[in-house]
């Protein structure tokens, strides 16, 4: 199995890492070493395989330095999101039980914070700069030998849930293998499908704290291609670091679609993106019109895949397979796809519920959480992360909704994903949420929160033309009760809506149809 340390034995000078904006570049000697010499700092401090550490930072290039470094000392380590505040971020480092902490210069307020909060970290390092209390990440492994450490081990991420349903939970999948040179299982046989390899060049849009980015640039690292980071994503930016770079490879979500696809005309023709090869996206359930303009942009390059933090199964579908079944997300490339009722029973095809997978896939445990692990897995040890959906007779599985946002409206079940699925393609739309709020009635009642092009038009009059557009495209029984502009919706950067927030404000009887903060 190819590993970072081979290529930089055969290719030391090849870049392995291109940030997008500043152009810094880490070469695959550089990623070696510098990884060496964090997993040096570590052992030198104590940690030793199956410890914990936990880093927050903003896209730079010593994010996939330290996770190198952790991983070939078998440590457990969980990247943060660099948008979490004080409670959020103090509750992650202590449930997770980091005895070491890596902060950004960048972030220096929310680190400031950690040498109080976080009582569990004994340990505190910074990169880009150093603040009272911190000691820097770059000096403390320039001390440290270039050399392999003599107890090499396999080391594993432990994300946490983007907690858009509650508290974040941490997601622990067990390495299958102590051997450094083992990537992590799903990421491989996902790389694999797509075709990853030491020619390719990936472009990274996202975050790295979330799992897709930092799976698919840490496998695409042990293949032995190049990693172009971006900073923050940008549409435009996007399309000229393609040009660029000759991006063969990328990762989206549905939402980084919509946006590139209301540039202007003129700005979208402006870039050569016809090196791509695989488009991939995932995430959320991307609307069938988005992906047909995808599709009819870039070609038949746009691939799509279901899966989890959890490592529970994945499906993968190409686009001319996609194109023949719209609105699916593939057959099961990993494990065996299972619907299932409220009673346990599994249901036939064309029938909707909750989405199981079986296999012999890794078993996963959410920290510290016995009670909702066992809650994942049924009697037949089948899992699930409570998605909803449903499969056709040719095995083709389809989104419906997360079950915790379904509404049940007058004893009608209605899934928002699919309404806001509609919504999104409306021109003065940039995105946009539906859940139910509390009705004396009918129990719930469908309510759509809607962000605008421009904040000109969240006015009663393009309320009413956005609901009679609407009424053109769904059933009468899944029309909004109500329509509300909101000048930013609460999406988090792998895509996802954090509707918890919304709806509690509604539940509050909050009004969202505030102007933006000047």
């Amino acid at each position: 199995m190819p590993h970072p340390r081979h290529t930089a034995e055969t290719y030391p000078h090849k870049p392995a890492i291109i940030m997008g904006d500043s152009g810094e570049m880490v070469t695959y000697r550089q990623l070696d070493e510098r990884s060496n010499q964090g997993a040096q700092l570590f052992r030198s401090l104590g940690l030793q395989a199956g410890d914990h550490i936990a880093l927050m930072m903003e896209n730079n290039a010593r994010f996939l330095e330290i996770c190198w470094a952790a991983q070939r000392a078998g440590l457990i380590y969980t990247p943060i999101s660099s948008h979490l505040k004080r409670e959020e971020t103090a509750y992650i480092i202590d449930n997770c039980g980091a005895q070491l902490f890596i902060g950004s210069h960048e972030l220096a307020e929310v680190a400031q914070d950690m040498l109080e909060a976080a009582s569990g970290a004994s340990h505190f390092y910074m990169v880009g700069g150093i603040i009272d209390g911190y000691e820097s990440w770059e000096e403390a492994t320039d001390a440290q030998p270039a050399e392999r450490i003599a107890d090499e081990n396999n080391g594993v991420p432990m994300l946490y849930s983007s907690g858009t349903t509650g508290k974040p939970k941490g997601v622990f999948v067990p390495p299958t293998s102590d051997d450094v040179d083992a990537p992590h299982p799903m990421a491989m046989t996902l790389g694999v499908a797509f075709g990853f390899a030491e020619e390719t060049v990936y472009l990274s849009p996202a975050p790295l704290y979330h799992a897709a980015p930092l799976h698919y640039n840490m496998m695409n690292l042990y293949q032995g291609g190049t990693s172009v980071i971006m900073e923050r994503f940008d549409p435009e930016r996007a399309l000229a670091l393609i040009e660029e770079h000759r991006a063969t490879h990328s990762q989206w979500v549905p939402i980084m679609f919509i946006r590139m696809l209301k540039l202007p005309q003129e700005v979208r023709e402006r870039y050569d993106v016809s090196s791509m090869q695989f488009a991939i996206h995932a995430a959320a359930p991307c609307p069938i019109e988005v992906k047909e303009k995808m599709i009819d942009w870039w070609g038949p390059v746009i691939v799509e895949y279901y899966a989890a933090s959890e490592g529970i199964g994945a499906t993968i579908i190409d686009s001319d397979d996609w194109l023949q079944h719209k609105g699916s997300v593939g057959r099961a490339l990993a494990g065996e796809i299972h619907i299932v009722d409220d009673d346990g029973n599994e249901l036939p095809p064309g029938e909707t519920g909750t989405i199981y997978f079986s296999g012999e896939q890794a078993r996963f445990e959410y920290h510290k959480e016995s009670e909702k692990t066992a809650g994942a897995y049924n009697e037949r040890g089948w899992a699930t992360t409570g998605d909803v959906g449903y499969v056709d007779e040719e095995g083709y599985l389809y989104l419906t909704d997360r079950k915790h946002y379904m509404i049940i409206s007058g004893g009608v079940n209605i899934y928002p994903q699919e309404i806001e699925n509609v919504l999104v393609g409306h021109d003065k739309i940039a995105d946009v949420a539906v859940f139910g709020v509390p009705c004396d009635e009918f129990g719930e009642k469908v309510q759509a929160v809607v962000e605008p092009m421009n904040w000109a038009d969240a006015t009663d009059e393009t309320a009413i033309e956005i609901m009679e557009w609407l009424r053109e495209r769904i059933s009468h029984i899944k029309l909004p009760k109500a329509l509300d502009f909101h000048p930013k919706l609460p999406r988090l950067d792998n895509g996802k809506l954090y509707k918890r927030h919304l709806m509690e404000e509604y539940k509050g009887g909050a009004r969202a149809n505030d102007k933006p903060e000047e």
